[in-house]
């Protein structure tokens, strides 16, 4: 084989992939840190207070400073730890929450890898962050982190299977599991109507609460909270390493607003497909839905109670499991019997 064919086949489509990877991942990284700022800004709003408002105009390079800070710092490793898992654990929880983004959908083309299974690849994504997880609080050889990881594990992995009947929902009605399908199964002539939030109202919910469990967020921080592990699986890391454990969970809770825009808003698509709504362009309105979406999950941690543990699992397993089983067979019933499935 000449070497005009090796470029032609496995030189210049690597070369695109990366280009289109870094033009993912930067703008993603920014806007992580500001969603770190918007969160801090919303929280201190609800009590009555500033914010961050020193470093920067209005306090927007604050997160910079903040990462600037935690670069700095010295890495101060336990003695009796397992060094190199304790130094792979938030390089794999970061590395894992960065390669979901590779098939979401900003737009429509606007996308890395739009495969047909996107939603089992982001599923397996998922259910590996867990690893990271384990591999923290193991390697730490700290009873507090173990038991943070212990409990992190098993709240990820039992909403992840309520999570998993919520997302066969959706694809039982857009009959894809490519994630670009799902948003223009929801185009239709009633616009914010047809979208899936309205038909599927409940498991609407029961996704939204879901990924904040599945995420670590208010009130389902249990595995994180002061009053209960200190930092959980956390604790004995600092600097660079926790810096990347945070970073891995805002990503986490950036691809849960993400998902939610595409399964449930829409995505890219406009209220109405009507002048002058349609004129903006689609990366816009995922980006605002994006927003909402996010500020609803900081009202949350501002404004809800903390959970006991043993409520956090029994809602998990003995509320929200037979709910979106239940939902699987109404929705699949109603499409089967009303000659309704695509």
């Amino acid at each position: 084989m000449l070497m005009a064919d090796l470029w032609t086949i496995y030189g210049w489509p690597l070369v695109v992939i990366v280009a289109q990877s870094v033009l993912v991942l930067m703008p993603l990284l920014i806007i992580v840190a500001y969603i770190i700022y918007l969160d801090r800004k919303i929280w201190g709003a609800v009590q009555q207070r500033r914010g961050p408002n020193v470093v920067g105009a209005f306090g927007l390079l604050q997160s910079f400073a903040d990462m600037l800070k935690f670069f700095f710092k010295e890495v101060v490793i336990p003695a009796g730890s397992d060094r190199p898992v304790y130094l792979m654990a938030p390089l794999v929880s970061a590395v894992l929450a960065l390669s979901a983004w590779a098939v979401i959908p900003f737009d429509s083309g606007w996308v890395v890898s739009n495969i047909n299974v996107g939603v089992l690849y982001i599923l397996a994504i998922s259910s590996l962050e867990v690893y990271g997880v384990i591999m923290g609080g193991w390697a730490s050889n700290s009873k507090y982190a173990f038991l943070g990881a212990l409990r992190s594990a098993a709240q990820m992995v039992s909403y992840e299977v309520s999570i998993g009947f919520v997302i066969v929902c959706v694809l039982l009605c857009a009959g894809s599991l490519n994630l670009t399908d799902i948003v223009n199964a929801q185009a239709g002539p009633y616009g914010f109507l047809n979208w899936y939030w309205l038909p599927l109202f409940p498991i609407f919910i029961i996704f939204f609460i879901s990924a904040l469990a599945e995420t670590n967020r208010p009130p389902f921080d249990l595995a994180e909270a002061e009053s209960e592990l200190v930092a959980g699986f956390m604790v004995e890391y600092s600097s660079g390493p926790y810096m990347l454990f945070m970073l891995g969970e805002y990503l986490a809770i950036s691809l849960m607003c993400a998902l939610t825009t595409i399964l449930f808003l829409g995505g890219w698509l406009p209220p109405w497909d009507i002048a002058p709504l349609n004129w903006v362009p689609g990366i816009v309105w995922f980006f605002l839905k994006f927003l909402l979406v996010f500020f609803m999950f900081s009202m949350v941690k501002a404004i809800v109670p903390r959970y006991r543990y043993d409520q956090l699992m029994r809602l998990g397993w003995k509320v929200f499991l037979p709910l979106s089983l239940l939902m699987v067979v109404i929705v699949a019933s109603v499409l089967h019997f009303g000659n309704l499935a695509p």
